[in-house]
């Protein structure tokens, strides 16, 4: 499974992610956000995309911000 996720910073982007992943028929899970929040926290988005690539080795994780340094700091704090 491909997990999706971004904060603020990356939800432009996701959305465009998240069609370009259905027009071409690959199987995803969208963990948000479902609208754009100027006022939310990439940790909130990282964690639960890092918990669930982590769940089976076979999962995949897009996580996006402004310019990816938090969410990878964020995602590397999941043991």
């Amino acid at each position: 499974m491909i997990y999706i996720s971004s904060d603020h910073g990356g939800y432009e982007l996701k959305e465009s992610l998240v069609l370009w992943l259905e027009g071409k028929g690959i199987e995803f899970e969208d963990l948000g956000p479902d609208d754009l929040n100027p006022n939310d926290d990439y940790p909130d988005y990282a964690f639960p995309l890092t918990r669930k690539v982590l769940e089976d080795p076979k999962n995949l994780g897009i996580i996006l911000c402004k310019n990816g340094v938090g969410v990878c700091i964020a995602a590397n704090k999941v043991k």
